[in-house]
């Protein structure tokens, strides 16, 4: 990856979860639902990880994580 923008994989929730906030930092994380949070994830600049290994709590940390950051802001 090339620039400023890191590469982002599944386990990497917090530089996610950040990304997630700069990308769309009107979204409020209790209105995503699984489907469309693996879709934004999937268009994130930097993401490079393989979309067919991520779990159902694995997407569940990261809105967890992202709400807690949201709530804090």
């Amino acid at each position: 990856m090339t620039g400023n923008t890191p590469e982002l994989y599944w386990d990497s929730t917090y530089a996610i979860v950040m990304a997630l906030i700069d990308q769309y930092p009107e979204q409020d994380p209790t209105q995503v639902g699984l489907h469309e949070l693996t879709r934004c994830i999937l268009a994130l600049p930097g993401f490079s990880d393989d979309p067919t290994i991520v779990t159902e709590q694995g997407l569940l940390d990261i809105l967890t994580v992202w709400y807690e950051e949201t709530v804090s802001l």
